[in-house]
Formats: C-alpha cells, structure tokens, sequence
C-alpha cells in the first residue's frame, strides 16, 4: 500500500472483493519478486529474500484463495526462486547452503491445490481454503460452479515443472487433464473457446470470445507448454485457436470480442488492457506483422494518457479508467525489441519508465493509476509490478553481459517467472500424451515447426518494422467510431437508399416504422405508456438488414448516453505538491455543483488549514488561520454550500470537505458530488472538492508530520519537479496540459449494445438470444435530445439475434438539494458518468471484478 506506507493483509483492510483473493498471508510480494532479484543482478539480497521466505513463510492458513492467482504468484514464484537458487549454487559463490527448500514448499503448496481439481470435468474450483482445501464447512468454499478458461488452462507449465523437479507425475496429470477438457468443448465450428465454463457441465456460461480478459493466458500456455515440453499436441492446438482468433477476433489493428457461435459478430465495443500480453506471444509464434501493428495501436493510446486504460472502446476513448501497473505492454515491447533489433521499442520503454517515474512513483513505491484522466492515486501495489514491471523493462535495456545467466535458457510463465529448458527431458511423465482430437491441417503458415528468426523477417530491411508502422501513427488521433462494429462498404448496397441512422428516427413516421420493421426492429407499446424496442436479427428481410437493425439499436443508446454527458462532472484531483511530495500524491475527488470549475479556470495552489470550527457550519472563529489558504472541513451538520460559505467569508481560496464517515474510501465507494442548498449559489466563486475518510486522513497526517502542507486542486494531476518543487511549470505545458484535460473531459460515453460481460444464462442453446429490454418514452416522436439509455444485457444461444434498448425520456434536471449528513447526490444515481464511474452497473462490476480475479 504506497500511500499508507505498508503492508496489505487479509483480514486488516476493507474487503476488495475478488480481487483480494490473491492474498493468503503468504508474502506474496516477496515469493513474487524472488527472480526478479536475480534477473536484476541482486544475488546477495536474492539469497536474504530466500532466507525470509523459509523463516516467515506459513502455507497452511485459514484463507480462502485463488487457485489461479496461487499458482502463476506463488507457486511459479517459489518454482522460479527454486530455478535460479540451483543455478546460483552451481556458480559456487551464493547460495551453497540452499538444499531445495524452495522446491519443498512448493510441492507442499502443489498438494494444497490439488483438492481444487476434485470435478468430473477435472476442472479445478476457481478457489480453495489452504487449510482446509474443499467443500468442509469450515472451508467456506467449494459451492462455486463456474470458472474462466484462463483460470483452469494456466496451470501447465508450474505443475509441470513441479513434476519434473520432483518426480511426482500427478501435477502434471491434473494440469493436462484440464487442458484436455478445455480443448474438448471448444466450439468446433470456429475453434474458439468462451470466457466462463461451468466447472461440472462443461457448458459455456460467457460465450464471447477474445484474447484478453479470461482467456488470454489460456492461449500463452498452449505454445508455451509445446515450448517447454515438447508436446506436439499443444501446438496444433495453439495453431489451430490461432487461426480462429485471427480469421475472426483480429481486425487490424484491434483485437475484438466474438461470440464463438456467430464469430463474425463482435461481442463488444471495447478492448480491455490485458490482450497487450498478445503481440508479445506472436513475436513467439513467430507472426511479425501483426503484432507490430497492435502493439503500435496500444503505444498511440499509451501517449494519449500515459498510461494504458484498464478498457478503451474502438474510437479510442476511456472505457475503465483505472490502471493497476499492469505489465504486458512492457512485456510485447521486450519481446517485439528481442525480434527485431529495432531501437524504436527502447524509445517506447524509456516512455513507460519515464511516465512511471512521473506519474505513479509515491514515497513507498509506485501506486496504482484509480483514473488515467485525472491522475489520481490508488492505494495499491500489485504484486506483479515487482514480478513482471520490473523484470522486462530491465531486460529491455541490459546487454547480455549485465544478465549474470543465459536468460535464452528458460521460459516466461504468465507471471515472467523463469522456468529451465532441460525440464523438457526431465522425470517425463509415463503418462499417454495428449491427444489433439479431430484435429484438421490447416493449408497455412500456423503450421511451421520453428519460429522464423530475424533474419527470415527482416530481410536486408532494416526498416521492415517501421514500414508496418508508419500507417498507424496517428490511428488514435484520427479513430474510426464505425469500427465498433463489422459493416460492408455502403457499395456493396449499391442502388439501395442508406439505412436509418439513430439520429434521424421519427417515431410517428410510417416509413421509418417499415424501415425498422424490415430490419428485424419491432416497437411494443407497454402499459406505463412507453415504447420498447426489440430486435431480433432472425425476423429482418436479409442479413444486410440484420446488420443494419443491429446497428440502429447501437446508435440509439450512443445518442442517448451523449445526451448525458453535458450533465456529468467527472472527478477531480487533489495533489500534494509541497515536500516531502512534490506532486507525486494525487488523491481523487469528488467535485462540486457550484464554486469555481476547475475544468474551466485555472488550478487552485495553496497551503491547507483545518477551519474551527471544524465542520465549518458557523462564522469561522479563526479567520487569520485560513486567510488565502485552502480550508479544510469536516462533513455533516450542515449543507455543502454553507460550509463553502463560511470558509469563503473568512477568506479561504478554496476548500476540501473530508467525509466523517471513519474508514471511507474511495477505493471501495463511487464518487458523487456534492449539491447546493437550492438557493442560487452563484455567490460561491472558490472551488469546492470533497474527499472521502480515507484520502483526507493522508492529508492531516501529512499536516501532523510536516506542518506547511500544499496542495493543488484541479481537474487532472498536474506534472511536478521533483527538484524544482516552487517552479511553476512553463505556460506552454499548461496550455497542453488544458487542452488534454479538456479532451479527457469531453470523452463520450458509450453503452455497450452487445456486452457480453452480463451473460446470465441458464443454459446453453436453449433461450433466444435477447438484451434486457430498454424503453422508449411514447412520445409523439423521440429525437436524440430527448433520449436516455439504460445499460444493455445479451442473452446469448445459436439460433437467434435479438436485443432490447432501454432509452427514457424522464431525465431528473432539477439539483437535488441536500442535508450534508444524508446521501449525497450519487455519481451512480444522479449523474453518472458511463465512462469513468461504472460502479451501479451490475454487469460493469462483475465483469470488472472478474478481470481483477483473472489477473487481468
């Protein structure tokens, strides 16, 4: 935790939810970042680290984990530690004490797994209790049902490992006999794999199809386990996916979300960061170009907001906003510098390193991004950052002769973790290998037995990469919103009139109706009076029909979520600029419906002061205390606008209103901002931020420790000198940095039409497919400004195309005035930015969730 400047158990901190199953009070960070001591030339530390691990460790806690998560952190990393521990000791200066203790506790760890495969699939539970293993009542697991498919397919290469350092086959048995599973219900049409299988059934839960979260790695580990093992299986399996995924989810470009029954229908408008890992595996496989030109794509969203978002939708704007360190990008650009030579990836990592050290180094560490918009701070360091960050930037840029080992000599695991090559022909199982049923050859390239080296790619060209690059420098900048779904030239219609555009819908026109019934688009009108609309592909006149509906119903819930946008704030940044800090703690905040907007006028600097009396609802009876400062005020008693009153009577240049609520965060609350009394408040003229329990306590201990705090309010974390704390930046900087935050600012908000993430199906091939209906009020005619949408589910089966958009005219204009003491006005209820503050949205928070489980 780099903020608080400590250690995070279970148990000791508020729940996060999925993403906390990781933790199993096993110091994970250390067991993690064992190799990447040694990769970094740390040797003596390495071996301190190692004797920390087999003094304080304890595997056989009362916790409830992730089996995923433990396996590619803790067992790869003690199997990882164990790997250049043997090498070390082989070298004869460290570690010749080490007997294999690591290994110990990882064949110990292994067999605290092994409950987890206790299925008639042989696919593991998604979470096991490391004490008491499954099902046990005191377990407090085993009820679960369903799993994604990068959960139980990441698990080859440690349990394999483990069996061939330690001679018990029965790891690699279980690992493989998923595997076996997995590729058995793959939809054999399109040779795709869905996102969440039922661990008992066998039947596809999510049925979209991607190379990000919930698959990803599930597709790393077929190659890689060919790699390591030299099963001939597991590439033909690898090869025959990787046709699929690029014969329908690669869209040059971008990486698009399928369903796997109808693979030439994209399953969402959006990317989620996780398939960054991709170009990196096809720099493995040995397919150049593409990767080049994904991992160019993910560079250009990089620059726009130096870091890349948790999700990003196919224009290229913020989808999920957060950004949690996370490694595969930096691991594509190792890997595309390690195949090509080209210096232009060392200009990309010295970007990466750069923007880390600008944007997210903390006094403790690097802390996570909660909001690439504004800059704001996440209390959080994930273990990976250490594992994996580190170790690749560090490869990027050391010579052979900075790397104490061959490092050609072992195999990454999903979490950068080393395993040798000569465990290929170690303690090999006697077991039947794999099989790759109905298997077909495909007349391609996919099918070549060695990876190409760089002389097969890059011919006498040196400027081969660069070539493939130049036509994507300026993708971000130019966008094409019409990507976001698969549609023919307007050509191929030729001598047709153009499809109804969302836009141009008139309710009470008789043409418009036949248009939409011809593409599959019917109205019913339901009892409350409003207008439901529903499509169903199925019912238009021809597919190009079905295509065009599909897209009708897309633009309408566009329109409306824009039509939103003019009402919502987005956060606001507090940043800490005095020393210790030097700008490097943002805190996220929420902002106000009156006072100055910081999105239009300059950013407020200045010292803080708490106001007396401290909740700011009476004449403040120390005026001189916050004369030209920023006041500091305690929530409840009294309304926002009083408080911001007072403070500014007495002269305050802005204030910072700390919620009351002991423990609040705003990891773990949505953000809202705050309303006025109801009366005209255009007499407040400072700007007013609230911040939650937890954020404002960094600011008072920080005024306990060092008296004379500064802060800066703003719209966006501003660039800060360490060296030069008291410069102000040079206008021109500002002015960019203006103009970005206004950019960011105006980002619209998109409302996924088919997003798969909300699957809630009860059982495969049986129901229509269908989103959750969303109406329309029956007004004599709906226009685009009187449109409001609510968010979509599809229900997904083989037969038929259908879904519903929400669309409602009764927006709630007037400002809610409000007791300080009761709810405020709810980013989640009131005016909720669909982009940035996702937190109301059901199926947004699962799937969420789910990538933080996923490790995505």
């Amino acid at each position: 935790m780099p903020l608080t400047c400590r250690g995070r158990v279970r148990g000791q901190e508020p729940s996060r939810g999925d993403v906390d199953d990781a933790l199993g009070k096993f110091s994970l960070t250390l067991i993690d970042s064992l190799d990447t001591l040694v990769v970094l030339n740390k040797t003596k530390e390495f071996e301190d680290a190692v004797r920390k691990v087999l003094r304080d460790v304890n595997l056989d806690n009362d916790v409830v984990v992730s089996v995923f998560e433990t396996n590619i952190r803790v067992l790869g990393g003690l199997l990882g530690g164990h790997s250049l521990a043997i090498m070390l000791k082989e070298k004869g200066e460290y570690m010749q004490w080490y007997n294999d203790e690591l290994l110990q506790m990882a064949k110990q760890l292994g067999y605290k797994l092994l409950p987890a495969f206790n299925t008639t699939s042989g696919l593991p539970y998604p979470r096991i209790n490391l004490k008491f293993g499954i099902r046990k009542p005191e377990a407090r697991t085993g009820t679960e049902t369903d799993t994604c498919t990068a959960c139980a397919g990441t698990l080859i290469l440690e349990f394999a490992a483990l069996s061939r350092f330690t001679g018990a086959t029965i790891f690699e048995e279980y690992a493989r006999k998923a595997l076996d599973f997995l590729w058995e219900k793959r939809q054999r049409s399109s040779n795709l794999v869905g996102v969440t299988i039922n661990i008992h059934t066998g039947d596809w839960v999510r049925k979209d199809s991607g190379v990000g979260a919930g698959i990803d790695s599930y597709y790393e580990y077929l190659l890689k386990a060919y790699v390591l093992l030299g099963d001939d299986s597991f590439l033909e399996r690898f090869n025959t996916h990787y046709d699929a995924i690029m014969r329908y989810i690669s869209q040059p470009p971008l990486l698009l979300d399928v369903h796997i029954h109808k693979p030439m229908l994209n399953a969402r408008t959006w990317m989620d960061a996780l398939l960054a890992f991709f170009p990196g595996l096809q720099v493995l496989k040995g397919d150049i170009r593409p990767a080049i030109e994904t991992h160019e794509m993910l560079y250009q969203v990089i620059k726009k907001h130096n870091f890349l978002p948790e999700a990003f939708t196919t224009d290229f704007r913020v989808h999920w906003a957060q950004h949690p360190l996370r490694p595969e990008f930096a691991e594509s650009t190792y890997f595309l510098y390690k195949a090509t030579g080209d210096p232009y990836y060392l200009e990309v990592g010295k970007t990466l390193i750069e923007n880390l050290n600008k944007y997210a180094r903390v006094p403790c560490g690097f802390a996570a991004m909660k909001d690439v918009r504004t800059g704001s701070h996440e209390d959080r360091m994930d273990s990976f950052f250490l594992a994996e960050m580190f170790k690749y930037l560090y490869l990027l840029f050391a010579d052979k002769e900075d790397i104490i080992f061959d490092i050609e000599d072992y195999i990454f695991t999903t979490e950068a973790h080393l395993l040798p090559l000569w465990l290929s022909t170690t303690n090999q199982s006697m077991s039947k290998k794999n099989t790759t049923s109905e298997y077909t050859e495909l007349d391609d390239s996919n099918f070549d037995w060695t990876c190409p080296n760089t002389q097969i790619l890059f011919p006498n060209d040196p400027l081969y990469a660069q070539s493939i690059r130049e036509p994507l420098k300026n993708v971000v900048d130019k966008s094409c919103p019409r990507g976001i779904i698969r549609v023919r030239e307007e050509s191929f219609r030729s001598g047709a009139k153009p499809p109804l555009r969302a836009r141009d819908f008139m309710a009470t026109n008789p043409e418009h109706l036949e248009i939409l019934k011809k593409m599959g688009v019917s109205l019913i009108h339901l009892k409350d009076g409003r207008v439901q609309l529903v499509q169903h592909a199925i019912q238009a006149a021809s597919s190009i029909d079905a295509e065009d509906g599909l897209r009708f119903m897309q633009e309408m819930i566009e329109l409306s979520s824009q039509q939103q946008k003019e009402q919502q704030l987005p956060p606001r940044a507090v940043q800490i600029v005095s020393h210790p800090f030097f700008g490097r703690v943002v805190l996220t905040a929420g902002p106000a419906q009156f006072g100055l907007d910081l999105s239009k006028h300059k950013e407020t600097r200045g010292f803080v002061a708490s106001s007396k009396p401290y909740n700011g609802c009476s004449e403040l009876t120390n005026p001189e205390a916050v004369m030209g400062k920023i006041a500091l005020i305690q929530r409840g008693q009294c309304m926002f606008a009083e408080k911001a009153r007072n403070i500014q009577n007495a002269g305050a240049i802005g204030g910072i209103v700390i919620d009351d609520n002991e423990g609040s965060s705003s990891d773990t609350a949505p953000l809202f901002q705050m309303a006025g009394d109801g009366k005209d408040t255009d007499d407040i003229k400072i700007p007013m931020l609230f911040l939650f329990s937890k954020e404002g306590s960094i600011i008072l201990d920080a005024i306990r420790e060092y008296e004379e705090v500064e802060v800066l309010l703003s719209d966006k974390a501003k660039d800060r000198d360490p060296e030069m704390e008291n410069e102000e930046q040079p206008s021109s900087e500002n002015d960019s940095q203006n103009q970005s935050a206004e950019q960011m600012t105006s980002i619209s908000q998109e409302v996924d039409l088919i997003d798969q993430e909300s699957l809630e199906e009860s059982s495969l091939n049986s129901h229509p497919e269908s989103l959750s209906p969303a109406d329309i009020d029956n007004a004599a005619s709906v226009s685009p400004s009187e449109q409001n949408s609510n968010p979509a589910e599809n229900h997904e089966t083989t037969s038929l195309d259908g879904e519903c958009t929400d669309l409602d005219n009764q927006l709630q204009e007037q400002s809610e005035t409000e007791e300080d003491s009761s709810p405020n006005v709810s980013w989640g209820k009131k005016v909720q930015p669909i982009d940035s503050i996702l937190a109301d949205w059901n199926e947004d928070i699962e799937a969420f969730e789910m990538m933080e489980k996923d490790e995505l």
